[in-house]
């Protein structure tokens, strides 16, 4: 259990220089996010290394924004304060159901895996996906609604006390939150091949209609006459805190970032829409442009006017003849 601190026991004020200084890498969601690293970039060596491309923004994508974004909040000091202040949680929330699920998707580790892996696991590993369990998660109104009711559900039931008494079910939920960000996020911002993949269009008005629910939350705990997770917060006695303010800010947190970030993967999928449509045009004019060489090729040579004399014939007859001089009489 995690043990509510309090008096002198509690921890210091927050701080950034406390974000630093608090780092813990004995976790198991640490090990997996090192050994996760570890097998993406072995990925790329393997590719590299047999001649093959792999562009670098996806390396940095799923490293740098996807797992690097995920240790920020649950390894650094935003981790020992995500139990004690409700706003430390929340930015927590947003990283982990939002910003590091969209660079994972960007990072196309199924791609790179589909090119690396032996012939038996390729065929394992696309059985997996065209499966109908992995066609159901990954339908984008499924995921729609997984990834909006989960808050709800967390915050105004008893789940979220319970995660912040027990340690296995608080670490539970950081991969939770994890996990639905990826199934909402993978379908309609990912590179790798899914299923139930929606045209643009679909994808775009889908995310426009994720952003109220984040507003409704957000609001929602800001204006609440009852405090998340109970007497939690105020059995902690810091002197440094107020449970109440600092639930406004973090509904603050919720409803800003939410817009924020939404807005942020609004404009990425438009300009995945605009590369798209550049390729499909290009697409289109290399068919258009081999199917006219095609039908010129078939159709052969020019063959020449009958009604025309060649030039050869036109010059014998249009070339004048001798010029014949009358002769004299011989008289």
């Amino acid at each position: 259990m995690l043990a509510a601190p309090s008096g002198d026991t509690g921890p210091p004020p927050f701080s950034v220089a406390e974000i630093f200084t608090q780092i813990r890498l004995t976790s198991l969601l640490a090990l997996f996010l090192v050994i996760a690293g570890a097998v993406y970039l072995y990925g790329v060596h393997r590719l590299r290394r047999r001649g093959d491309h792999w562009p670098p923004g996806r390396t940095v994508a799923f490293l740098a924004g996807g797992l690097g974004s995920i240790a920020v909040v649950t390894v650094t000091g935003l981790e020992a304060y995500d139990t004690t202040l409700l706003s430390v949680h929340m930015v927590q929330h947003m990283v982990l159901s939002m910003v590091g699920p969209i660079f994972l998707a960007l990072g196309a580790p199924v791609t790179l895996a589909l090119r690396t892996l032996p012939g038996a696991n390729r065929k394992r590993l696309l059985r997996v996906l065209h499966s109908r369990v992995a066609g159901v998660l990954t339908f984008p109104l499924v995921a729609f609604g997984i990834f909006v009711a989960n808050p709800f559900v967390l915050y105004f039931t008893g789940l979220y006390r319970a995660t912040l008494e027990h340690a296995w079910l608080h670490e539970l939920i950081h991969v939770h939150f994890i996990i639905t960000g990826c199934l909402f996020f993978w379908p309609l911002l990912g590179l790798d091949p899914l299923p139930n993949r929606w045209p643009y269009p679909a994808r775009a008005l889908l995310m426009v209609l994720s952003v109220p629910f984040h507003t409704v939350l957000g609001l929602t705990i800001m204006q609440s006459k009852t405090l998340l997770g109970g007497d939690w917060y105020p059995n902690l006695r810091l002197a440094w805190s107020d449970p109440w303010s600092d639930q406004v800010v973090a509904g603050g947190i919720l409803w800003a970032g939410g817009e924020i970030v939404s807005v942020t993967m609004l404009g990425i999928l438009v300009l995945q829409w605009i590369k798209q449509s550049e390729r499909e045009a290009k697409r289109i004019d290399r068919a258009l442009d081999r199917a006219e060489a095609e039908e010129e090729r078939r159709a052969g040579p020019p063959e020449a006017d009958p009604a025309t004399p060649d030039t050869a014939t036109a010059s014998k007859i249009t070339e004048p003849g001798p010029t014949v001089r009358p002769q004299p009489d011989a008289h």
